[in-house]
């Protein structure tokens, strides 16, 4: 019969005595605690781990969103009425790029507190869920915005002579330099992301 976590199987044995009485039913007790125990153990182990990612992913999200929205540089000229000046937000891909990256650092911050529960409560089932849908959608966000800003960048540094867009970087050398670190931090986030979506869904096996 069971009872709790733990399961008794008794066995029958005879004597061979000369009187024959059977002897005592010696009992056996197999329990499953301990192999509770041990999957509550690496599943708190891979919340703690999605727990630190966690932060390494909103610090790349955030030097990504704040290098880029803080970048602009004015070539000095002989007047100040005739300046050359590269912004971020002259361009729509960059642009998009500061808001897919305020969006997945936001994110990453209010996901804190799931990442939180998973490891008091590592059986729960509905925070981890949740955790890798809106990982999942991140992952496409921020690969988006990168890919984005990525060949907008590549253009600054090599141009393109078949649609006459000359590189800029030469001249330009402090605002290519920001972009492209921006493109990189943002880049690790998405990775950062991926190995978040991989973690929940480990997680979320049954065995």
């Amino acid at each position: 019969m069971k009872s709790g976590d733990a399961t008794t199987i008794n066995i029958a044995e005879t004597s061979g005595g000369s009187k024959g009485k059977a002897a005592a039913a010696p009992t056996i007790v197999a329990t499953t605690k301990a192999t509770k125990h041990a999957a509550a153990g690496w599943k708190r182990g891979i919340a703690i781990f999605d727990f630190i990612l966690r932060l390494f992913a909103i610090a790349a999200a955030l030097a990504a969103t704040t290098t880029m929205g803080t970048t602009d540089q004015t070539l000095p000229f002989f007047t100040q009425f005739f300046q050359f000046q590269a912004s971020y937000d002259d361009l729509p891909a960059f642009t998009f790029f500061v808001v897919a990256n305020a969006i997945a650092s936001g994110y990453l911050v209010l996901s804190l507190p799931f990442s939180i529960v998973s490891i008091v409560r590592p059986h729960a089932i509905g925070a981890r869920l949740l955790l890798l849908v809106f990982d999942t959608v991140m992952v496409s966000l921020t690969t988006a915005g990168a890919a984005a800003a990525a060949a907008i960048v590549y253009l600054a540094h090599n141009g393109n002579a078949s649609a006459n867009w000359i590189a800029i970087c030469q001249q330009f050398d402090d605002f290519c330099q920001r972009i492209s670190g921006a493109v990189v931090a943002s880049f690790i986030a998405a990775v950062i992301f991926m190995l978040l979506v991989v973690l929940s869904g480990l997680a979320l096996r049954k065995h």
